[in-house]
């Protein structure tokens, strides 16, 4: 089952008394070739889980390093078939956890049950669904199941207590807890009492919580693996990809590089 590989990269990360690193890249930017050598080039530094975004054209919850990231994918002709192809690119390389960060218009314009039957058969293990919350995702979480995807859900820093148990209950995977209010982006520095709402979050469930937005240091990295069980890495990364454009075949070591950085302080504790 695609959940096992999730369960085994957090049961790995335990084992060597450390959090998952987890990394977002904008899938097929800034080409379909590239895209699926920086995937393979961070994998390869040791991120534990690649979360690829699929590109959309109103990506409500991204900030402007993932509008743009998005937008140079759709320009270079991403769509689902490529898509799909960069998923089963990646996976016929790895057997690391797949996740997909997408948002509910692209799950279903092409049916709800294909399109995730699609995604299963490609090689991904999970969505996080952005503007899908668990009140609205029935259908979702039943064509999930039936092709054995787990459903990743969001708990914002505005969250009830009484909310948190409603979204834990229809999560699988892991819990992402969003470290700030707003859009995703990097930041100098991350907000304050980050434990605390990962410890409520773990009061309601034992699925691995990990935390995001706003992660771009080591020193972030490291914090963030102190209290939760994972840390995501977007933007800072993305970034990357975004100075190194013009000259794509630049991006795979760059990215390497970026990862390995950022995990230096977290594999120091």
């Amino acid at each position: 089952m695609p959940e096992d590989r999730i369960a085994a990269a957090f049961a790995r990360a335990r084992s060597e008394n450390r959090a998952a690193f987890i990394a977002y890249l904008c899938g097929g930017d800034p080409d379909l070739d590239t895209s699926v050598a920086a995937s393979l080039a961070l994998l390869d530094a040791g991120v534990d889980i690649l979360e690829l975004g699929v590109p959309f054209s109103d990506p409500l919850a991204d900030g402007l390093t993932n509008q743009l990231a998005a937008q140079r994918a759709l320009a270079a002709g991403m769509n689902r078939a490529r898509f799909l192809e960069l998923l089963r690119r990646v996976r016929a390389k790895t057997e690391k956890p797949l996740v997909l960060y997408t948002y509910y218009n692209l799950v279903i314009a092409g049916g709800l049950a294909e399109t995730l039957r699609l995604y299963r058969e490609a090689g991904a293990d999970g969505l996080l669904t952005l503007d899908c919350p668990p009140e609205e995702a029935d259908a979702l979480l039943a064509a999930s199941r039936a092709n054995g995807l787990a459903n990743i859900f969001i708990v914002a820093p505005t969250t009830p207590p009484a909310r948190i148990e409603r979204i834990v209950r229809a999560a699988s995977g892991f819990v992402y807890y969003v470290s700030r209010e707003g859009v995703t982006g990097a930041r100098e520095r991350l907000v304050a009492g980050i434990g605390d709402a990962v410890s409520e979050i773990k009061r309601h469930t034992a699925l691995p919580v990990v935390v995001g937005f706003g992660i771009s240091t080591p020193e972030h990295v490291a914090e963030i693996g102190r209290c939760a069980d994972g840390a995501v890495v977007g933007s800072a990364l993305v970034n990357v990809v975004a100075a190194n454009a013009a000259t794509p075949e630049k991006i795979p070591a760059a990215l390497a590089q970026k990862a390995r950085w950022l995990l230096g302080a977290a594999n120091a504790q």
